[in-house]
């Protein structure tokens, strides 16, 4: 088998993968209500997959590296959620979608210019989280509707989230860890989630979830940092795997710590 042909089955099968897992965590995400959905949403469904096909083509300095640039990529994430979820409260979709990624885009941009060190970027989510949260507080406890799933649905997210793959996996080796890191988390399950539920629910319950996704991807900043801290010192595979696990353990202790707040 030739090279290239080996490398396009093999992409084809991690994007297959990739899109079959946001399916089960969005339509988790849209059952649940707007806390769990706003957790699930932040769990590492498309940027978990990518990071295990990425850890297969280069070495674990590149891992290290990479996360580094997802966890400043994460704190832009974090006010993309905000802003959708200020906007979206009277306004369409278009104006609420584009006025969110407007500001990522300014933002990603503006941080390219910088030099990130882990602990500056650490700082950058601790301070963007703790405004974002407080900010978004009001916003996160609308209703969840019934939500009539459609069968493009579904092919939407898959394609989406194949795309973001794809791309990734194809250009990580021109562009290096730093850019592969920002493209791994690019918001691609918190924008599906958008794009469906708004026309569906109305932008305030759709905001719900993107106001609990704010803490979500607070818990997600905690996994990224022990895979920039465990990649070169473990190796990749139990890198990964420790990462999944922060997350999983973030995201639940983040459940029972607001189900305590809201049962008082």
């Amino acid at each position: 088998m030739s090279p290239d042909l080996y490398f396009a089955l093999t992409l084809i099968v991690k994007m297959a993968v990739t899109a079959v897992f946001l399916l089960v965590a969005t339509i988790t995400a849209e059952r649940a209500g707007p806390l769990i959905g706003g957790l699930v949403a932040t769990l590492p469904i498309s940027a978990g997959p990518v990071y295990i096909f990425l850890a297969l083509d280069h070495d674990a300095h590149f891992i290290a590296q990479s996360a580094l640039g997802s966890l400043v990529t994460n704190a832009v994430n974090v006010v993309f959620a905000l802003t959708y979820a200020l906007l979206a409260q009277k306004r369409n979709l278009a104006i609420s979608l584009g006025g969110a990624f407007a500001g990522w885009i300014a933002l990603i941009w503006a941080g390219g210019l910088a030099a990130w060190t882990l602990p500056s970027a650490i700082l950058l989510n601790v301070v963007v989280v703790a405004v974002s949260y407080w900010l978004s507080a009001p916003l996160r406890h609308a209703p969840m509707p019934r939500v009539r799933r459609r069968w493009y649905d579904l092919v939407l997210r898959a394609a989406m989230v194949a795309l973001l793959v794809g791309t990734v996996v194809t250009l990580s080796f021109r562009i290096g860890p730093t850019a592969s890191g920002n493209l791994a988390v690019f918001p691609i399950v918190l924008t599906s989630i958008m794009i469906i539920l708004h026309h569906r629910v109305g932008g305030p319950a759709t905001a719900a979830v993107l106001a609990n996704a704010v803490i979500g991807l607070g818990g997600f900043a905690i996994a990224v940092i022990v895979l920039n801290l465990t990649a070169e010192r473990l190796g990749s595979p139990l890198a990964l795997s420790l990462t999944l696990a922060a997350s999983l353990g973030c995201n639940l202790f983040l459940f029972f710590v607001r189900q305590r707040a809201m049962a008082k």
